[in-house]
């Protein structure tokens, strides 16, 4: 009984070192444009149950509730929660940022399309519209060399001015994607998540349309990480492991009178 009761301390310590690197990386990434905060997910192990609900007691008598003990916890999965994230102003022509609900989409190295909410877009050689990272905003847009100024309404049309014409020339717009699910999607790094079989089909769209956000020029979408909340879930996380720590020392040290006195 006693090494069992050392096992479900055992799970106790995991699942809180699961949940600290997840709040390590929510800090780490408080400055991240477009970042998303983790949280994770806990649900309890198997119950080894000894007597069922019911069980006879005496004569006329039952158990009015079973006698179930516990085997411990277990991390089940981990969660992006999309609420909003700050916006700030840059005043940076391709910088862009969602206010509501959307992802951009960009193509990537191995050919799938990720999905970022960080709008911190370049342009490359050929003036392809990329992501920081480089990638190429899809569907593609290509702004003239000789722009001298790029215009991105909220609802995502792009127009640059030319030399020689004081009206905006339409070159582009920029596209949408949501998913029934997003919690759904898989985080990959680079601020980027690809579809999943339970994310569901990307829905693509205009911003503004359907249901979508509105795009905003010259902001960015700041890291929805509160700093003062993941240092407390902090604090809560290294007691609960303290605990754990501490199940296990009582545990031997009752095995260690066993030992002693029997």
């Amino acid at each position: 009984m006693s090494t069992s009761a050392m096992h479900v301390a055992k799970t106790g310590l995991t699942a809180q070192q699961y949940k600290m690197q997840v709040i390590a990386n929510n800090l780490a990434n408080v400055n991240t444009t477009g970042f998303k905060r983790d949280r994770a997910n806990f649900e309890s192990l198997f119950y080894q149950i000894v007597k069922n609900a019911g069980s006879q007691t005496a004569d006329n008598t039952a158990l009015t509730s079973p006698l179930a003990v516990g085997t411990g916890v277990k991390v089940v999965s981990t969660q992006k929660l999309f609420t909003q994230g700050g916006l700030v102003s840059t005043d940076n022509s391709l910088d862009l940022a969602i206010d509501g609900s959307g992802f951009f989409q960009a193509l990537l190295p191995d050919g799938r399309v990720g999905y970022t909410r960080a709008g911190v877009l370049s342009r490359n050689a050929e003036g392809l519209l990329t992501t920081s990272s480089g990638y190429v905003v899809q569907p593609q847009i290509t702004i003239p060399n000789d722009a001298t100024g790029i215009n991105i309404s909220n609802s995502g049309i792009v127009s640059v001015t030319v030399p020689g014409n004081d009206f905006g020339q339409e070159v582009g717009q920029i596209s949408l994607v949501n998913f029934s699910n997003p919690r759904g999607l898989t985080p990959i790094g680079e601020n980027f998540l690809v579809e999943s079989s339970e994310s569901g089909q990307p829905q693509a769209g205009a911003p503004l349309d359907g249901g979508f956000g509105k795009v905003l020029q010259g902001y960015v979408e700041s890291s929805n990480v509160n700093v003062v909340q993941q240092l407390v879930d902090m604090i809560e996380t290294q007691r609960a492991y303290e605990v754990s720590s501490k199940s296990i020392t009582a545990v031997d040290e009752m095995m260690q009178f066993i030992g002693r006195n029997l």
